[in-house]
């Protein structure tokens, strides 16, 4: 069966009601991509503020992950350099303890299409705990930390992050090899992935 071009599958993805009847709100699917993508981040899903904006990681968490990365938003927002790919594209809603977990629809129906499209990507960034549950399926250790810990076993093709959210400012704390290790590894990589997109 030929595949759906990636514009076509892109419109398909963000016109999505799959998952409207678990919603608490209009799907509102948040994605971004191109066949040129030279960085692909997998995340978990948008909040309450990127789900009004209608733009991928546009709040707090959004203006961490691109400090870590070492970019500005032009480049953030260059779908010719990153991909930006939830694990459930719209918002779930909220719980008792936050926002709920993506809905799983998502990543069943649309990933595999997505993903195997995206062929100029040199770099993947899994951020979470779900993101990194289904790129590395049963290399994800006991917990995330755990799987942290580990960064280097996968790098330099894949790259996980613990979520950038201002809720996890106490795990940065009581982590601080993340900072000192993880971040200007996975800086010298982005900057080698957009690197490599220029010369090409």
């Amino acid at each position: 069966m030929k595949p759906i071009p990636l514009e076509a599958l892109l419109r398909d993805i963000r016109a999505c009601t799959l998952c409207a009847p678990s919603l608490p709100h209009a799907p509102r699917p948040v994605l971004a991509a191109s066949e040129h993508s030279r960085i692909l981040i997998i995340g978990q899903a948008p909040g309450a503020r990127v789900h009004a904006s209608g733009v991928p990681w546009s709040d707090a968490s959004g203006a961490r992950l691109r400090s870590w990365l070492g970019v500005d938003d032009d480049a953030f927002y260059d779908d010719a350099k990153f991909a930006l790919v939830p694990m459930g594209f719209c918002f779930p809603g909220r719980g008792p303890s936050g926002d709920l977990p993506p809905r799983p629809e998502c990543a069943a129906r649309w990933h595999r299409d997505l993903l195997t499209q995206l062929r100029s990507v040199q770099l993947t960034v899994l951020i979470g705990q779900y993101a990194q549950r289904f790129g590395l399926g049963a290399a994800y250790g006991k917990s995330l930390t755990d799987t942290l810990l580990r960064w280097r076993d996968f790098s330099p093709q894949l790259i996980p992050l613990p979520h950038p959210s201002p809720r996890n400012i106490a795990w940065f704390k009581r982590n601080p090899w993340f900072e000192a290790e993880v971040l200007p590894t996975l800086r010298e990589r982005v900057a080698q992935a957009l690197s490599a997109g220029r010369s090409t």
